[in-house]
Parts: structure tokens; C-alpha cells; sequence
């Protein structure tokens, strides 16, 4: 817990790298503000002191100086307002550029913050996305970058002007009269005292509201990617019972929020303005006990001291905001850091990147578990070569998605060797490793794009030849041509606007496409005919010899004629061997057939 204010100091600095000379202008600027602010207050009094009374005012002896000798010009009000609009001007000038200036650094924070998140999620290994909810690490990649940026842009150079101004304004207060700087700070440590009490108290609410809008962005993200099944369930009213229990918890911890910062800023304002009160009635009765004297303390003071206490008290007062906002934002580093901390996937073996990946595929004795080290697949041996058709068939949760994203290394084996072409995977780049291996997946996800760019994401300088040839071969070209735009037609969100089976042919399209030596098919035809399941397995025909195809399947009529057959049952390979021999054995592939009617010799080729 002792480094993460070093993570996050880090975090910030890093992003912020490059934009540095930004936030030192807007310091400078943020000083030049105050300084010209501060004229104007002068200004102010010089008018009622030495131009409307006649009397000394309180400034610098050269400066006074330098003014009376040219009274004619600078013993009027014309003059006065002349200054006050100059000042008034650059302050405006330098304000404006401070803003900009600290803009352009927050928002190029903002950027890199944004592209190292992403760098990373894409970094982690597979299994860190499937323990995460994805609304909450949406959350986190805007929501929190957003209160970081602010916290730069809004409140980093107000702990600036805040310092400047109180050093500037108690200065002058001292040169002045000690008495009256003395009278005007006397409420400045209660009120400091309660901006650190409250910074305290308000802090951990704020991790809660954050943590509140992460489960409601979770609730809000799973319903709407999955409104198909809400809504073939009828679970509208169910859902939006669980949206407004989440909702109602975050207004209860904002609507709790905001009554402390209401405690906190009309207990404040009412400090602040009893301290211009005492400041204005000292400044009368020392006004009204000198006046007439040497050192009478004139009318001009009043002005000066009411002005530079304001001055003096709200940027005290402010500092509960700035601590405030700064929880806030050290909340959400917390959460940035939380994701930049999981570890990035690493290789485990040699990184070999120019390695040939075609030619026979071996699991020795490989295990695989998630709890348990064997627990999803136990002691699985076998050899497949090249050029040949695989299936697998097993009951669901016997291993058969686990074996091939094992095949991946989306996960990596507890105990054993896989190799490609004489070459264990781990010792292979993972980029060169999954560049490799095409995969469809029993729910294909498709982006909300044109179905020519779901098509061509692997290879888009791909020519419309070869787009179409992929199209033909997972037969929905025909279906493509019967849309409006054809291939430019939109693919809603996850790919709703399509049919399942429509889906699961434009992601084999994509697959394909990719001309990889190995190509996985995860009970990818599960949603398309019967009629299309033949086209599809018609069009493989042609491929086969030209890389290892995977094929898992519940249908034997998709199985019946692959080279070998895998037969998986609670994680251990049970049989294995062609369509023809696992027929003659008493076991699971058998049993299925039969249950299927299946043909008992040959079929059509998978």
C-alpha cells in the first residue's frame, strides 16, 4: 500500500511526458494573473486615497514618487480607469492562456493514459478478461481517466494560485499593518482545519460512488449486449428491477456525497464572509481612531484589506475542493493502477518468431486445469499430421474448447508438451503462433462494421476475389448479395442484425480468409442447416490436405469422415481413431451415432 501513491505519481508523470512545458507556461501565467489582479485592487485604492482625498496611498515610495511627479496626468480618475481596464485585460490575457496551456496538457494526459490502458488490456494473458467484468474496465478507461484529466486541467494549478495568491496577498497585509493582517487571517485556520477534516472523511465515500457507477455500468453494458436473451425470456422487467436496485445505491451514495459538500461549502462561505465582516469593522475602527494622525490608516486600506482578504480567505476555503477532487482522482489511479498491474502475458520459452509452423501437431501427455492441475484435461496424448482432418465430439464440459485454446496458448498447459512442427508452442512468439491458427467459435463475435470489414480483418489489402472466394466457400456470398448494400451492409452491435447461422458463416468467411496452416472450428456450425452445414463441409473438401483442419461437433454427420477422431469424456481422451473403427468399439462416438442415426460407413467429408 506504501508504493501505490509511487505507482500513481508515476502513472501521471508518464503520461505527461512531452506536455511538461505546457503546465510550467500556465504557472508562469497563473502568477502573472494574480500579480495583475492585484493591481487592480491597488488601482482601486490609489483612486480613493490620493485622487478623491487627497490623502498618502499605500504603495511603494519610488512608485509614489513616480506619480506625483506627474500629477497633471496621473491625479485623475481617467488615469485610474485607464489602469483598472489594462490590468483587467492582461489578467483576462493570462487567464485565457493558463486554461489553454493547461487544456492541452490534460488532454494529451488524458490521450496517453487512454493508450496505455489499451496497450496493456490487449497485453494481459486470456484469463484476465474472463475474471473482470467488462462495464467496470469500460468505467475505469473513461470515467477514471476523465477524473484524472480533470483533476490536471481544474485543480492543479489552482494549488498554484492558491499558494501564490496567499503569499502575495499576506505580504502586502504585513507591509501594510501587521494589526490588520493579523485580524484578517484569524479565521484562516479553522478554515483549513475543516478543508483536511473533510478531505479525510470524503475520501473513501468517493471510492464507494466509484465503485457504485462501475456496477451500474456493468449492469447497463451485459443488458444491452445481451437483449436477444432479455428479451426472449421476457426479462425486461426483471432487468430493470436489477438496473434500478443498482441505480438507486448509486443515487443514495452521490445524493450523500453532495449533502457533505453542501455541509462543507455553506460552512465555509459562512467562515468566509465573517472574516471580510471583522476585517471591514477593524478596518472602521482603526480607520476612525488614526484618522488625522501620520499613520492614520485611510479609506484606500479599508478597500485593500476587505479585497486582499477575500483575496486571502477562498483560496483557504477552496483548498477543500482541491483535496476533494484530489481523492477523487487518487481513487481512480487506484483503479487505473489495479489494471496496470496485472501482469502482461509473458513468453515462456525461447520467442521464436521465424519459425515454419506446417507440419504434424503433438500433445504429450498434457494436462490442464484451472483449480486443479488436471482438472479440465488429464494425461492427453496424440499425434496429428499434417494435412489432416480432426475432430473432436465429447459431452459438454469434457475439454474439447479447452484442448484447442491450449493449442493457442490462450491458456498454457499445467503439465506436458505441445508442439508445432517439431517445435514446442511455448518456445514460439504468441503473435506467430495465433497469426497461424484461424479459429470460428461456437458464439463468433462480429464487429459493428460492414460485413466486408468482419470479413477482412485479419488481411484488409485482401482483393474483392479473394473476399468473395471466402464467402463462397462458408457459403453466404448468395446471402450477402441478397442484402441492400451487399458487402457494405452494417453488422449491428455483436453482429444482431444477422441470424445466428448468418453469423457463424460470416466468422468461417473470416477465417478463412486468413489462409492459416491451421484452422479450428469450435462447434461453429452448431446454428447453420443442415442443407448449409453440407455446403460448408463440400467447400473443405477442397482445402484438405492444405493444413490441419480442427473440427468440433456435436453431429457425426460433421465428424464421420475426418482422418481422426477424438473422443474426450471428464477431460481424458477415451478413443480415438476414424469414423469406420470407433464404430466397431462399445463407447461414447457409438452410442451418439446411433442416437443420431448416423451412417455407419462414410458420409460426406468433413
Amino acid at each position: 500500500m506504501k508504493k501505490q501513491p509511487n505507482k500513481n505519481r508515476a502513472l501521471v508523470l508518464n503520461a505527461l511526458h512531452g506536455s511538461k512545458r505546457y503546465l510550467l507556461l500556465a504557472a508562469v501565467e497563473v502568477i502573472l494573473a494574480i500579480l495583475t489582479l492585484y493591481c487592480t485592487s491597488y488601482v482601486t485604492s490609489y483612486a480613493l486615497d490620493y485622487v478623491l482625498l487627497g490623502d498618502d496611498p499605500s504603495l511603494p515610495g519610488w512608485l509614489f514618487r513616480f506619480l506625483t511627479a506627474h500629477s497633471s496626468i496621473t491625479n485623475t480618475f481617467w488615469f485610474c480607469a485607464l489602469m483598472f481596464f489594462v490590468f483587467t485585460v492582461l489578467n483576462g490575457l493570462f487567464t485565457f492562456l493558463r486554461r489553454r496551456n493547461v487544456s492541452l496538457a490534460s488532454e494529451q494526459m488524458a490521450k496517453k493514459m487512454r493508450d496505455v490502458l489499451y496497450r496493456h488490456l490487449n497485453a494481459v494473458p486470456y484469463h484476465y478478461h474472463k475474471n473482470v467484468s467488462t462495464g467496470d474496465l469500460v468505467q475505469r478507461c473513461t470515467s477514471d481517466v476523465d477524473t484524472v484529466r480533470r483533476f490536471i486541467s481544474n485543480q492543479l494549478m489552482e494549488i498554484v494560485r492558491i499558494v501564490v495568491m496567499f503569499v502575495t496577498a499576506l505580504v502586502m497585509m504585513l507591509l501594510i499593518d501587521w494589526r490588520m493582517a493579523l485580524i484578517s487571517m484569524v479565521t484562516l485556520p479553522i478554515l483549513s482545519t475543516l478543508s483536511f477534516v473533510y478531505f479525510r472523511y470524503v475520501r473513501k465515500y468517493f471510492a464507494e460512488a466509484d465503485e457504485a457507477e462501475g456496477a451500474l455500468s456493468t449492469a447497463i453494458q451485459e443488458n444491452l449486449t445481451g437483449v436477444r436473451v432479455v428479451r426472449a425470456f421476457g426479462q425486461q422487467r426483471s432487468e430493470y428491477d436489477k438496473f434500478t436496485e443498482l441505480n438507486k445505491d448509486y443515487r443514495k451514495k452521490n445524493v450523500f456525497l453532495n449533502r457533505l459538500m453542501a455541509y462543507y461549502w455553506s460552512g465555509s462561505d459562512a467562515i468566509g464572509y465573517l472574516q471580510i465582516a471583522l476585517t471591514l469593522v477593524f478596518g472602521v475602527i482603526f480607520y476612525v481612531r488614526t484618522h488625522g494622525t501620520p499613520d492614520a490608516f485611510t479609506l484606500g486600506n479599508i478597500y485593500l484589506f476587505v479585497s486582499l482578504t477575500n483575496r486571502l480567505t477562498w483560496p483557504v476555503r477552496q483548498l477543500g475542493r482541491i483535496l476533494a477532487d484530489l481523492g477523487k482522482a487518487t481513487v481512480s489511479l487506484n483503479r487505473l493502477n489495479e489494471i496496470l498491474d496485472a501482469e502482461a502475458e509473458k513468453e515462456p520459452g525461447k520467442d521464436l518468431k521465424d519459425v515454419s509452423l506446417e507440419g504434424d501437431i503433438t500433445f504429450d501427455h498434457v494436462c490442464f486445469g484451472y483449480d486443479a492441475p488436471n482438472d479440465v484435461l488429464d494425461d492427453i496424448s496424440f499425434t496429428v499430421h499434417a494435412g489432416q482432418t480432426v475432430a473432436i465430439l465429447g459431452s459438454t464440459g469434457s475439454g474439447k474448447s479447452s484442448l484447442v485454446q491450449l493449442l493457442q496458448r490462450l491458456y498454457t498447459t499445467t503439465s506436458g508438451t505441445i508442439s508445432l512442427a517439431g517445435t514446442p508452442i511455448n518456445d514460439i512468439d504468441h503473435e506467430t503462433l495465433r497469426k497461424n491458427i484461424a479459429i470460428v467459435l461456437q458464439e463468433p463475435f462480429l464487429y459493428s462494421r460492414t460485413i466486408r470489414e468482419n470479413i477482412q480483418l485479419v488481411r484488409p489489402d485482401a482483393s474483392e476475389e479473394e473476399l468473395f472466394a471466402a464467402a463462397k466457400e462458408a457459403a453466404v456470398h448468395d446471402v450477402i448479395l441478397q442484402f441492400a448494400d451487399g458487402y457494405d451492409t452494417i453488422v449491428g452491435e455483436r453482429g444482431v442484425t444477422l441470424s445466428g447461422g448468418q453469423q457463424q458463416r460470416v466468422a468461417i468467411a473470416r477465417a478463412l480468409m486468413q489462409n492459416a496452416p491451421i484452422l479450428i472450428f469450435d462447434d461453429s456450425m452448431s446454428a447453420v442447416d443442415t442443407e448449409t452445414d453440407a455446403k460448408i463441409r463440400e467447400s473443405l473438401r477442397a482445402r484438405r490436405g492444405k493444413g490441419i483442419l480442427f473440427l468440433i461437433s456435436h453431429r457425426i454427420t460433421t465428424l464421420c469422415e475426418a482422418d481422426v477422431i477424438l473422443v474426450l469424456e471428464h477431460g481424458k481422451l477415451v478413443q480415438m481413431g476414424t469414423h469406420e473403427s470407433l464404430m466397431q468399439e462399445d463407447g461414447l462416438y457409438r452410442r451418439i451415432a446411433e442416437i443420431q442415426d448416423a451412417p455407419k460407413k462414410g458420409g460426406e467429408v468433413a
